[in-house]
């Protein structure tokens, strides 16, 4: 009788877990030994490492040149008129133009932040959102992001970088007096704007 008491107080003990995840819900949706934690549903949290790098150039050269002459001689009078010289001109124009020009640019962003699961799509694909302040001495620099993730290129941490991200939107804005230092003044950007 005792060993049957026994038998059935350790079934209960080993099916108490099974039972709390099933009343709680979370039945199915458990991370077991075997498999990774990674975001796959509406408020699943995922980590973007942001490794953004751009550059482009651009150059343009245009050379014209043209050129040209004329001439007219005389010589001296005929006839009666023989005392006033015949008319002589010369005459040489030239135009050339010479322009070059080169645009140059650079940009690079590297950050890691966290970005929520906002809905699934029908295929299994993750659209995410996410936003991120920092401040620092009145200053805040906030970066904002928002895309589509494919479930298959979250890493095993449940991490994925920002260039497998498709349609993403990467935003990285700054207040604060250091912002408003680099910015140019009012009346500069009028002139700017005007011209």
């Amino acid at each position: 009788m005792n060993i049957r008491k026994i038998l059935f107080f350790i079934l209960i003990l080993l099916l108490l877990p099974f039972g709390l995840r099933v009343w709680s819900g979370d039945f199915g949706r458990a991370n077991s030994l075997y498999t990774d934690i990674k975001a796959n549903r509406v408020g699943d949290v995922l980590t973007v490492l942001i490794y953004e790098a751009s550059n482009a150039s651009s150059q343009a050269e245009t050379k014209t040149e043209k050129n040209g002459s004329y001439s007219t001689e005389g010589g001296p009078g005929i006839g009666s008129l023989d005392f006033i010289p015949l008319f002589g001109a010369s005459g040489e124009h030239s135009n050339s133009y010479d322009g070059k020009g080169e645009n140059l640019r650079q940009q690079s962003l590297r950050a890691k932040m966290s970005v929520t699961v906002i809905s699934v799509k029908d295929n299994g694909d993750l659209v995410v959102k996410g936003s991120r302040t920092v401040g620092i001495s009145k200053d805040k620099e906030t970066m904002t992001l928002t895309g589509v993730v494919r479930q298959k290129d979250i890493k095993p941490d449940n991490s994925v970088d920002s260039y497998l991200i498709a349609d993403a939107e990467i935003n990285y804005t700054g207040r604060g007096a250091t912002n408003n230092a680099s910015r140019p003044g009012l009346i500069a950007r009028f002139f700017n704007w005007l011209f």
